[in-house]
């Protein structure tokens, strides 16, 4: 649901049908980009007419996509499917003049009256929230702190897998920029620099106009990330589970759609340069009813409740099999190595960047009592935001059933610890490729079965798979580096 601030406060704004259609008459909306995103992650569109459009569009949905050409939905003989969009997330797409146009995301439906389909992640979304009630909780608050690289321009050619392959990246404020025209940035020491060595304040400035202003997306700072070479962030304000989910979502198309606007390219690609930081997305959690559960005063170490401790519990017991979902490329594990700030070890903290499960500590006492959260740090930005913010609340849930306390935190930094320590104090590595994350899925996935159908695991599965295959065919250029002279 998008926001407005009033009177100093964010306020959740509800549109009907007829808001919408009483919108797209006074405003003179032309065409309306229809939603909706693919089991890996993508955001899929179709532009219909408005003239077309009317309160029946909203209420049935419109039979207007083969679910059979979408990646993970359907086979080809099964593939009739109907859109049904969610008035909630009307939007007038701010950067298109000639012809105005608005959004909406939307709900995938089988065909012939058949119910909604298992593998829409929008669909495995609502049902986590659904089933988060029956455990007896209100709500969660979910809050991704979404990593992603803008840069001038990305050049890459695979088509000849036999002859070669090559990629190179060109960004001014990169340290191999040679057009002598600012001041790079060196590897790993992009953190908060100011103007003029940040040349992306004005286009993130942008970013959060158009969620604020037009999406109802609430940002409440951004910066320049650690890499070289045009690394972002902008956070954005926490939300309920479904909420969330679409708005990582709209975040990821604004920051694409105004980098084009500006002759650049962003990207969500956890690793694109080589030995420098790589783009995480952290997901903030905690549950309430009416207060936050994870908030416990009379704890003396991290003020985090016993119910928070197991619901981090079930996420450090399924870590393993989460990563298949949480960072579902390959190139998610050129991310997931020591030494550049993202987790690689299976353990907890207070502070510890270094853990896959950070418990901020900020503020203390009545200060903390809104704020207190666990942040799950190994989920980068190629992942489905859907299925992540799911897939953790299954882990989460199924620790506090099964009373999976975290143990004893970790305040020491992991990466420089030998083997025998990791050993002794019980902290297991996490996967280091994606065929081994997705090995520990099948293994692993009982705890996903509330929301989950089998077949949507083993589709996802497949996907991934494949692609680990994609790469594992083909030499990497710089083998030729380490084996030519062999």
């Amino acid at each position: 649901m998008p926001y407005k601030w009033i009177n100093g406060a964010p306020k959740q704004i509800n549109y009907s049908s007829s808001d919408v259609l009483k919108i797209i008459r006074e405003e003179g909306i032309k065409f309306l980009d229809l939603q909706f995103t693919s089991l890996p992650g993508r955001f899929q569109n179709i532009t219909v007419n408005s003239s077309m459009f009317d309160d029946s569009s909203i209420q049935d949905g419109l039979p207007k996509l083969d679910g059979s050409s979408i990646r993970g939905f359907t086979e080809i003989h099964e593939s009739d499917m109907v859109l049904k969009p969610d008035p909630n997330t009307f939007t007038i797409i701010p950067w298109i003049g000639k012809n105005k146009t608005a959004r909406m995301i939307c709900d995938v439906h089988w065909g012939h009256g058949g119910g909604r389909l298992a593998r829409d992640p929008r669909f495995i979304a609502q049902k986590a929230e659904k089933f988060l009630k029956e455990k007896g909780f209100n709500f969660a608050y979910w809050g991704p702190e979404v990593e992603f690289f803008v840069f001038d321009r990305v050049t890459w050619d695979t088509t000849i897998p036999s002859r070669g392959s090559s990629y190179s990246i060109y960004s001014k404020e990169a340290p191999w920029s040679t057009d002598g025209s600012g001041y790079p940035i060196r590897l790993k020491e992009g953190y908060l620099p100011s103007t003029p060595h940040d040349t992306l304040t004005e286009y993130r400035n942008e970013c959060v106009d158009f969620l604020n202003d037009n999406f109802g997306i609430l940002c409440d700072a951004h910066h320049h990330e650690v890499a070289t070479a045009g690394q972002c962030e902008i956070d954005i304000y926490f939300d309920t589970l479904t909420n969330m989910g679409d708005g990582a979502m709209t975040y990821k198309y604004v920051v694409k759609n105004v980098a084009r606007k500006h002759d650049m390219i962003a990207t969500m690609m956890p690793k694109p340069i080589a030995m420098d930081n790589g783009s995480g997305m952290h997901v903030n959690v905690s549950l309430w009813n009416e207060k936050n559960e994870f908030f416990d005063p009379d704890d003396g170490h991290a003020e985090l409740s016993q119910l928070g401790r197991y619901f981090g519990g079930g996420i450090m017991e399924h870590a393993n099999s989460l990563c298949a979902i949480i960072a579902p490329t390959t190139n998610s594990y050129r991310r997931l190595v020591p030494g550049y700030e993202a987790p690689v070890y299976v353990a907890w903290s207070k502070r510890n960047r270094s853990a896959i499960i950070r418990v901020p500590m900020y503020f203390k006492g009545e200060k903390a009592a809104k704020t207190k959260r666990i942040e799950f740090r190994a989920p980068d930005p190629s992942c489905n935001p859907y299925l992540c913010f799911a897939a953790m609340l299954a882990a989460g849930l199924d620790g506090i059933k099964n009373k999976r306390d975290m143990g004893d935190s970790i305040d020491e930094d992991i990466y420089k610890m030998s083997p025998d320590k990791r050993r002794q104090l019980g902290i297991k590595q996490m996967p280091g490729s994606l065929n081994e994350a997705t090995q520990c899925l099948k293994s692993d996935h009982n705890y996903l079965k509330p929301l989950f159908t089998e077949d949507t695991i083993e589709t996802l599965i497949e996907i991934e798979n494949k692609e680990q295959m994609e790469l594992t065919v083909r030499p990497h250029p710089h083998e030729f580096q380490l084996y030519f002279d062999i």
